[in-house]
């Protein structure tokens, strides 16, 4: 478990921002989920900040996946990965800038 994982949430009108911090494993990766279902509903664009991840373990990336597949998806396609750790976590076709 990465203990050092922090996600900073923003919500601007229909535009959900989610800024990821520390260490991004798979507990992370729930925590990414659970955000998600806790704060999408009524948002058009999410988008989801790599940044400022340290250190991104491979299996984190399956880990998101699986999860996210098992939500409503209704917001899946709204979901935006950018920055540097963009392409290691985004699930695969995931919008990616």
């Amino acid at each position: 478990m990465a203990s050092n994982f922090k996600i900073i949430v923003h919500r601007d009108n229909d535009n959900l921002y989610l800024q990821l911090l520390g260490d991004f494993d798979g507990f992370s990766a729930h925590q990414l989920v659970n955000t998600l279902k806790n704060h999408c509903a009524g948002v058009v664009s999410i988008f989801i900040h790599t940044s400022g991840l340290k250190h991104i373990y491979p299996f984190a990336q399956n880990t998101l996946q699986n999860n996210l597949y098992s939500l409503d998806h209704e917001f899946f396609g709204s979901l935006i990965f950018t920055g540097e750790g963009a392409l290691k976590i985004a699930p695969i076709n995931s919008k990616i800038l």
